[in-house]
């Protein structure tokens, strides 16, 4: 891991086309601006770790027993 000491208004570049910007620093919060391509997706972690388990989840072969219950939802 990069450990990195900025001040406000300093930035961070990420290759070419990522930069991260320092907006303001009041006591143990940081405010971060991020400037990256539309087709990079930027998430706070505890927003990827949602989304990542909701995708798990999702992706769980379904049981017989949820199987047999979905035909009867369905009347299949």
């Amino acid at each position: 891991m990069l450990i990195l000491s900025r001040k406000t208004d300093e930035k961070i570049k990420i290759g070419d086309e990522i930069t991260i910007t320092i907006i303001e620093v009041r006591g143990d919060q940081v405010k971060v601006g991020v400037e990256a391509p539309k087709d990079v997706k930027v998430f706070r972690q505890e927003v990827f770790n949602a989304i990542k388990n909701e995708n798990k989840s999702a992706a769980e072969i379904p049981s017989a027993e949820n199987i047999d219950r979905l035909k009867k939802l369905l009347k299949v």
